[in-house]
C-alpha cells in the first residue's frame, strides 16, 4: 500500500528533517548525515522513498527538493515549527487561554522557537524572576504590556528609565487604575523621561504580560480557569521570537491611546 504524502512526510522524523534541511539548497550525503546525525544505512532508505514520490531529486551526488517538494516544504515549515513550540511546553499551552492573541499571530506562534518555562517560586510570587531581572537590566529598549497588577514592575521600570533605557509601557484599564491610585508619583515621574512612553489599552486586554527587549521576549497567558493566575511565563531568545514579540506589541498598540499626563487626585 502506497504511502500518502502526509504519512510520507510526517510519520518519519528522518524524512521530515531531511526535507526541511534541503530547503536551503542541494546537499550531498555527507552533509545530510552530519546535519541530521544519521548513518547512511538509516537515511538512504528514507531518501529513496522521497525520490519515489518525486519530492526529492538526485543530480550526481547531490540531493535537492523537486518543485513539488519545495511547495510542500514551504507550507510544512510553519506547521512543524508551531508543533515544536506546543510540544516543548504542552501542559502550559493546553491550560492557557490565548484568545487574546490576534488570529494572525496565533498562526505564527511557531516563530517563538525554543522557549523556557519560567515558574515563579510560590514564596516569592510578587518578585520578578532573577533571570528576567538580569535580562531587563542588560536591555537597551523594552516593550512592556501588562494586564495584571505587579507592584515590583513599576519600580524596576522606573530604575531602567533613569538609566536611559527606551521604554514603552502598555497597561490595561484596571492596571492603570491600580498604578494611578497606589503609584501615582511613580507614573508621573516616569512621564518626565523623554525615553518613556505610556499607553492605555482600550478594551479588555487578555494577554497577561508581554515583554519584548533587544535580548529576549517573554509572554504570560491567563489560565483557562480564572480562579488563579500563577504568573508562569515562556521566555525565548531567538531573533525570530523577538521580531514576533515586537510585531505583536505593535498590533496591541493599535487598540490603545498614549498617556501624556496623569492628573493628581
Amino acid at each position: 500500500m502506497q504511502l500518502e504524502l502526509l504519512e510520507l512526510i510526517f510519520l518519519s522524523d528522518k524524512r521530515k528533517h531531511l526535507l526541511l534541511f534541503l530547503k536551503d539548497g542541494p546537499k550531498n550525503i555527507d552533509e545530510i548525515k552530519e546535519a541530521l546525525a544519521v548513518t547512511s544505512t538509516a537515511i538512504l532508505p528514507q531518501i529513496k522513498k522521497l525520490k519515489e514520490k518525486s519530492l526529492v531529486v538526485q543530480e550526481d551526488k547531490n540531493y535537492s527538493l523537486s518543485l513539488i517538494g519545495k511547495v510542500l516544504v514551504e507550507k510544512m515549515q510553519p506547521l512543524v515549527s508551531i508543533i515544536d513550540v506546543f510540544e516543548d511546553n504542552f501542559d502550559y499551552w493546553v491550560e492557557r487561554n490565548f484568545q487574546g492573541i490576534p488570529p494572525s499571530f496565533r498562526m505564527r506562534l511557531g516563530e517563538l522557537g525554543k522557549c523556557k518555562l519560567i515558574q515563579p517560586d510560590l514564596d516569592r510570587m510578587f518578585e520578578l524572576d532573577p533571570e528576567i531581572v538580569e535580562n531587563l537590566s542588560k536591555s537597551s529598549s523594552i516593550l512592556e504590556c501588562i494586564a495584571y497588577f505587579d507592584p515590583s514592575l513599576i519600580s524596576m521600570c522606573q530604575e531602567l528609565a533613569r538609566d536611559g533605557v527606551k521604554l514603552s509601557f502598555l497597561m490595561s484599564g484596571p492596571v492603570f487604575e491600580y498604578y494611578s491610585k497606589d503609584y501615582l508619583e511613580d507614573l508621573q515621574n516616569m512621564l518626565v523621561f523623554k525615553n518613556v512612553k505610556l499607553f492605555l489599552y482600550l478594551g479588555e486586554l487578555q494577554i497577561a504580560n508581554l515583554t519584548v527587549t533587544d535580548r529576549f521576549v517573554m509572554i504570560s497567558l491567563f489560565p483557562k480557569s480564572q480562579k488563579h493566575f500563577d504568573r508562569e511565563s515562556l521566555i525565548g531568545y531567538e531573533p525570530l521570537a523577538l521580531q514576533f514579540g515586537s510585531e505583536l506589541f505593535d498590533e496591541l498598540l493599535r487598540n490603545s491611546t498614549r498617556i501624556t499626563q496623569i492628573p493628581h487626585e
